[in-house]
């Protein structure tokens, strides 16, 4: 019996972790890129602000990892952010070779070379960018570049099921062995084989009411891992973007942290500035601090939104570096040349995710997992601005490294049983779905969001037992789809952003709670780490 879907590795995800690793792999190996909808509905595409990197003589790789290391409070993997700092340089070399434009300045001397923003937690400015529409700069080459490759079969509309995985409960000899997938076009799940599988499908803010992040961000790697039996870590820790466009007509629209650190204020409905009240730092603070201290001011005056105002900049300046944003905002009748932006926090980042090592390696044997989907150790309790796209490329790298050295040694793998649809039937009870997507986002927005206390979680923890196994009868019983298979997967990392917050017995980074307001610094800071 032949295998008609074989590869020889498997990548889950078409964002700029996902096709940098595609890349790197395609003069040897035979690669399948799935993506849940179009290849450009990730988040790579939607990153405004930039990659930060080391190319500056005035800057350094200590002060790149100092800086990474105090947003991160204490929880970073000091080997991970120094290895991940010194290849940024690297990063942004391989971006260019590939063909990606990023924007450049002209020296006093005459001389061309990068222009750099700084962001918040940055001591220098280090953020190569393009415009302010970095990821789609990114993704736009990468695409055009993977399309090229005749080792690359790119299948949009394909959303995973589960992962496919031998001697499950058999710690030393179980792996993976391809995945079960959705295919969006014809309706139906199909089965691909793979000597290496990668998880690269990106992060789950959309487990929140309000999110910055793109539709395909519910969680889908870290559920399929879980379930396969990979520990995760950290999942406490979900960054909020401080500056969303408030505005009902705007969707998610993010309002990038550059603003801010080409002189951007934030500022209330009165015009007064307040982040000096709560950082010496002000406006180029952590976002874990932005985003508490404008939600703080918010709940305190009974306000909808604050403001971040960069009209005192000169028009030309705003419209060269955020000709994006500009005429984003435009649309909604805001001149941001002469008027502030009314922007809240919105979740934005996974920080932690499927525990891997310096390799992307999982728990599992020929799993590996890369980008946002990943705990590296890169992040800790808080990721600094723009290091996301750093670590997409660099674990690309450090992954590729990895498979091509185990490449030679896998055999085919065995072939998978088809799926079973026998006993399930077409459901007439879609309203469940859409009726539980919106109750679970609601009730983590208000209970496990930006501030947090024990009640709060209990509260959210009882709804979603109740959510699960509602779910679970639901997903028993009829033929999956796409929407089935994003709330199967959304309250499975609801309970492990739960679960984590309800052991950390303190406040640090993005974990914020009024029952244990201060940081326990008696004993060294430890990752929260769940086992399936």
């Amino acid at each position: 019996m032949s295998n008609p879907k074989l590869y020889d590795v498997l990548i889950i995800g078409s964002g700029g972790a996902g096709l940098s690793l595609a890349l790197k792999l395609a003069p040897f190996a035979k690669i399948a890129v799935l993506s849940k909808f179009l290849l450009t509905d990730g988040s790579t595409y939607y990153a405004q602000g930039g990659i930060s990197a080391v190319v500056d003589v005035q800057d350094s790789i200590e002060s790149h990892i100092n800086d990474t290391l105090i947003a991160g409070a204490g929880l970073c993997d000091p080997e991970i952010v120094q290895l991940t700092a010194a290849n940024g340089k690297q990063s942004i070399d391989w971006l260019c070779d590939q063909g990606v434009e990023f924007t450049e300045e002209t020296t006093e001397n005459g001389q061309t070379q990068l222009h750099l923003t700084r962001e918040g937690g940055h001591s220098h400015r280090r953020v190569v960018h393009h415009k302010d529409a970095t990821g789609k700069a990114i993704s736009e080459v990468l695409i055009a570049r993977a399309k090229e490759s005749r080792n690359i079969a790119l299948f949009e509309h394909h959303n995973v099921v589960d992962l496919v995985v031998i001697n499950k409960h058999e710690p030393t000899t179980r792996k993976v062995v391809g995945a079960y997938v959705l295919n969006n076009k014809k309706h139906c799940v199909e089965t691909i084989s793979a000597r290496i599988v990668v998880l690269a499908t990106g992060g789950a803010n959309k487990v929140y009411l309000y999110s910055t992040n793109p539709q395909i961000a519910t969680g889908d790697g870290i559920a399929v891992a879980w379930r396969a039996g990979c520990r995760v870590a950290n999942m406490e820790f979900m960054q909020f973007h401080p500056t969303c466009l408030y505005h009902p007509g705007a969707r998610s629209f993010l309002i990038s942290e550059a603003v801010r650190g080409e002189g951007g204020l934030l500022i209330l409905p009165d015009g007064s500035r307040f982040m000096d009240q709560y950082d010496e730092r002000a406006e180029l603070a952590p976002r874990d601090i932005v985003a508490r201290a404008i939600d703080n001011e918010m709940k305190k005056r009974g306000v909808d939104c604050v403001y971040l105002d960069i009209s005192h900049k000169p028009a030309e300046f705003i419209k060269e570096h955020f000709p994006s944003i500009y005429e984003q905002c435009l649309k909604f009748d805001i001149d941001i040349t002469r008027q502030p932006i009314p922007v809240v926090p919105a979740a934005h980042y996974t920080c932690g995710g499927v525990l891997t090592d310096s390799f992307a390696r999982t728990d599992i044997d020929n799993l590996y997992a890369v980008g946002e989907v990943a705990c590296t150790g890169l992040h800790g309790a808080n990721r600094m601005a723009s290091n996301s796209l750093l670590e997409c490329l660099v674990f690309a790298d450090r992954a590729a490294e990895a498979i091509l050295q185990q490449l030679p040694i896998l055999p085919d793998p065995p072939v998978i049983r088809e799926w079973d649809e026998s006993k399930v039937s077409n459901s007439d009870e879609e309203v469940v779905i859409s009726h539980n997507w919106d109750e679970l986002r609601r009730f983590m927005w208000d209970y496990v969001g930006i501030v947090r206390t024990d009640k709060r979680l209990s509260r959210a923890m009882r709804r979603l037992e109740l959510l699960k196994e509602e779910i679970s009868e639901y997903y028993g019983h009829f033929r999956v789809t796409s929407d089935l298979l994003e709330l199967r997967n959304l309250v499975i990392v609801a309970e492990l952003i739960i679960r984590c917050a309800q052991l950390r017995k303190e406040s640090r980074g993005l974990h914020y709670t009024t029952d244990y307001p201060e940081s326990n610094d008696e004993q060294p800071p430890q990752s929260t780490i769940l086992t399936p």
